[in-house]
């Protein structure tokens, strides 16, 4: 897929926008990758690995003339990030994004860009590690990975397509959902996950035997909570901008963990098997999707 792009800048070069370049790269796109950040040495690590060709000194160098700036940042900074490119920004210029939620940022993008809101186009790569920094960056991070577009009324067909092939290109598979719709889903199956792996870990952290916990916690407890692992800055940012759908969907958790507990203590063994082998049938179905999925799409390569 040939793209004329001379100039792609990240705002962000850790995991995710460092996975991108590398992947960009790796795919043949001979634009020049500029990195831009708020720490000096992750950025000099950023160079020293290889995965950006440059980091740019100030705004100005990082955004003028760049064909497609990519925000890889913690959601809270969106505002912050889009006010600095503003300046700078040319009329062909197209924004994207990469935030694991979406209405905050269109938000934000509407606020700060008013009648230019037209050059952002939100997206939402689903790929992730517990790993975080630009020594986590892989190339192949996106590959069969969904990659979510929360497209606007004002986005010009042009500077969606360019988004699309450049995920593409990344090996992603590309979706599309309204902000709206994206940020309820993920509530569910992405933010309340986070959200109950950080307090389980937490909760038997502060325990006077936790020492003792860890030792012998195993795989069951590793799998569980391995999710975080992850940057508590971006989940930080994450739970707080889709607060509202979050605490729909605890309180939907919390009403099914103390039906639960009812039948735990009330001795009624038949209630927790309909439970477990509810959830142990949606699981298997939800995998043998995953797996139909991944092998069709083995075979149409």
């Amino acid at each position: 897929m040939e793209l004329n792009l001379k100039k792609i800048t990240i705002a962000g070069v850790g995991l995710i926008g460092g996975s991108f370049a590398l992947a960009l790269r790796s795919a043949g796109v001979k634009a020049e990758l500029v990195g831009i950040g708020r720490d000096p040495d992750v950025m000099q690590q950023a160079l020293e690995l290889g995965i950006v060709d440059r980091v740019a000194e100030n705004a100005a160098d990082a955004y003028s003339g760049a064909d497609l700036i990519l925000i890889a940042a913690p959601v809270a900074q969106t505002s912050v990030i889009l006010s600095q490119i503003l300046p700078f920004l040319g009329p062909d210029t197209v924004i994207t994004d990469v935030g694991s939620t979406k209405a905050d940022g269109v938000a934000a993008a509407r606020l700060v860009m008013g009648e230019r809101i037209g050059q952002f186009v939100p997206a939402h790569p689903i790929a992730g590690r517990e790993l975080n920094g630009p020594a986590a960056a892989i190339s192949d991070l996106y590959a069969g990975k969904k990659l979510v577009i929360t497209a606007l009324p004002e986005n010009p067909k042009a500077s969606v397509s360019l988004v699309e092939d450049l995920w593409k290109i990344c090996g992603a598979q590309i979706h599309f959902l309204t902000p709206e719709a994206h940020d309820a889903v993920f509530a569910s199956v992405s933010h309340l996950p986070h959200l109950l792996a950080y307090a389980l870990v937490d909760e038997v952290s502060q325990r006077e035997n936790a020492d003792i916990l860890f030792q012998y916690a195993a795989s069951g407890f590793r799998d569980f909570t391995r999710i975080a692992g992850s940057s508590p800055e971006m989940w930080r940012d994450i739970a707080m901008a889709n607060r509202d759908a979050l605490l729909h969907e605890l309180d939907a958790y919390i009403a099914n963990v103390s039906a639960t507990r009812t039948a735990l203590a009330e001795r009624d063994a038949d209630s927790l098997l309909r439970t477990f082998s509810r959830a142990q049938s949606a699981r298997q179905r939800w995998i043998e999707a995953i797996e139909a999925a991944e092998k069709d799409r083995h075979a149409a390569v």
